[in-house]
């Protein structure tokens, strides 16, 4: 469907484009390479096509892959740039992102990558569509858009529209970044306070002896325990065809 609409729209275009030379050329100012100009005393000029766009300039090449490859080594840089600023602002990268799929529910994970080979999808990703925005675990600035403040865990990539391929390069950049200490992990807070974690309770040191006289618990903290009078009646209503009858 896309394509149908993209081969439309370039008839469309080229037509206007043939109807605006054939105005000009019928009023007698300039001609096009296989039409003749039939009003005499008219000088027939060759007409410069400025539709077509000039070929880039070798000098703009050449800055394009400097500007690449200074980004490549040093990608956090990037981020402080002017076409940065001006491109994103302050949002993330993936804030204005919408991903395109059928029907009104999103699936339940993205596509696996957005590049294969030498062919890239029509909507990639937000970190496939520039190629200035690179995942390193020095990037810390980039690498803390796609982290949560409040869990500190990586946000899921059907929020932010990641391929799975990048979002595998997000994980392994993030536990990189912690590992190295540019990047903070949060540790859930446990009290152990009023909890009693030595050897000295009978329950956790060695066993006793076993008790002489009849009738006396095993172990002396048994006499503290008071269980719930309901649930030992539960207990004893299921099993009361396996219990012993008491003398």
């Amino acid at each position: 469907m896309a394509a149908s609409v993209r081969s439309i729209g370039r008839l469309v275009y080229r037509t206007n484009l043939l109807h605006q030379h054939l105005q000009v050329v019928r009023a007698g100012h300039i001609t096009i390479p296989g039409i003749r100009c039939h009003q005499v005393g008219m000088p027939c000029v060759q007409v410069n096509r400025q539709f077509c766009t000039p070929a880039s300039s070798e000098k703009n090449v050449a800055d394009t892959l400097d500007a690449l490859s200074r980004y490549k080594d040093r990608p956090w840089e990037y981020l402080e740039s002017e076409e940065y600023i001006e491109r994103y602002g302050t949002k993330p990268v993936w804030s204005d992102y919408r991903r395109n799929h059928k029907g009104g529910v999103p699936p339940q994970k993205t596509r696996k990558t957005c590049i294969r080979g030498d062919k890239i999808c029509g909507n990639p990703c937000p970190i496939c569509r520039d190629p200035n925005v690179i995942i390193h675990y020095q990037n810390v600035k980039l690498l803390q858009q796609f982290v949560s403040p409040y869990t500190g865990l990586v946000l899921d990539p059907t929020r932010t529209g990641v391929c799975m391929r990048q979002q595998k390069h997000l994980n392994k950049a993030v536990e990189s970044a912690r590992d190295h200490g540019l990047m903070s992990l949060q540790v859930p807070h446990v009290d152990f306070s009023g909890q009693d974690y030595s050897n000295s309770h009978g329950a956790v040191g060695s066993t006793p002896p076993a008790p002489v006289q009849t009738g006396e618990p095993w172990y002396n903290w048994y006499g503290a325990l008071n269980p719930d009078e309901r649930e030992v009646a539960r207990v004893k209503k299921v099993y009361k065809n396996y219990l012993k009858q008491q003398l």
